[in-house]
């Protein structure tokens, strides 16, 4: 039997409504039977990393606990994404009704093809490190990084948090 792990997902979108992509992926994943919504973030508004010529975004991090080995999550939150319209461009950081990242899973650290964790560009997206410090201010991440010490120097210009919605 498999023990249960807590791992953080990050959430984005910017197409064919975003704010209700976002909150529709929210929904799916706690129904899902290999997830247990523990916690979310409210939603936030940011900026576009890749090409300026593109909506801003809708971003939030739920908190889940799950008995999925980390590629079996992978495998969920994409299907996830496939479900509601992500279609994977060429355009890097490009347009998406749906992104899903696995942000942490626990306190491993995982270098594989597909799938690294932390999620490498964590460490300096304040649409990712602001709503994760609403859920944990104290979380240590697996390299004994404390959140709070990344928050010093991300900043959080271009970020926008939204009203509370749902949970």
């Amino acid at each position: 039997m498999a023990v249960a792990v807590r791992c953080y997902v990050g959430l984005g979108s910017n197409l064919r409504g975003p704010v209700e992509q976002v909150e529709r992926a929210l929904d799916a994943m706690a129904r899902a039977p290999a997830l247990r919504l523990l916690a979310r973030s409210r939603l936030y508004r940011s900026r576009p990393m890749g090409p300026a010529d593109q909506p801003d975004y809708i971003n939030a991090v739920a908190l889940f606990e799950t008995a999925l080995a980390p590629l079996d999550l992978l495998d969920e939150l994409q299907a996830q994404e496939a479900r509601q319209g992500r279609v994977r461009g060429k355009v890097r950081w490009g347009p998406r009704t749906l992104d899903l990242d696995l942000l942490l899973y626990g306190d491993r650290t995982i270098h594989s093809p597909r799938l690294c964790v932390p999620h490498p560009g964590m460490y300096e997206r304040n649409f990712v490190l602001y709503p994760l410090y609403e859920l944990s201010p104290d979380l240590m991440l697996p390299d004994k990084t404390r959140l709070s010490e990344l928050l010093k120097v991300c900043r959080p210009e271009g970020l926008e948090p939204l009203e509370r919605r749902g949970m």
